[in-house]
């Protein structure tokens, strides 16, 4: 069963799978940085103010014996849109990984074989032959 599992493990697709895995987690980690350090202060000036911080207060909190404010309730819509817009981003990316990987695939296809057996030339030249007799 261990020697099933290490051929299983180590065939050319669930390796180049476990591959794509690790780059794609760490491409999604450099596209959070992107959107979190450049597009979202960019779309913050548009609105002025923290895109991030975006959110919408649902329910009023109260007071606790402490002084703290609890109970209250946000719709955190700025973390919402900065996961979308990350999203779209890999989402793109990936399509046009996946775009480029398929074309170079049709070029590495390799040309159909020509059938076996006789080819015309030898079939006319066979056909003449037993006419000659």
């Amino acid at each position: 069963m261990l020697k099933e599992f290490k051929e299983f493990a180590m065939k050319g697709n669930l390796v180049d799978i476990a591959v794509g895995f690790v780059m794609g987690a760490a491409f999604k980690e450099v596209v959070t940085a992107f959107t979190g350090g450049i597009v979202s202060p960019l779309i913050g000036l548009i609105f002025d103010s923290d895109f991030k911080a975006l959110r919408h207060k649902l329910k009023d909190g109260e007071l606790n014996d402490a002084g703290e404010m609890v109970g209250e309730v946000w719709l955190e819509y700025g973390t919402f849109l900065t996961n979308v817009i990350d999203f779209i981003i890999v989402a793109f990316v990936m399509f046009m990984v996946v775009k480029g990987v398929n074309k170079m695939k049709k070029k590495e296809e390799p040309a159909p074989e020509e059938p076996a057996g006789p080819s015309e030339i030898d079939l006319l030249m066979e056909i003449r032959d037993s006419l000659k007799k």
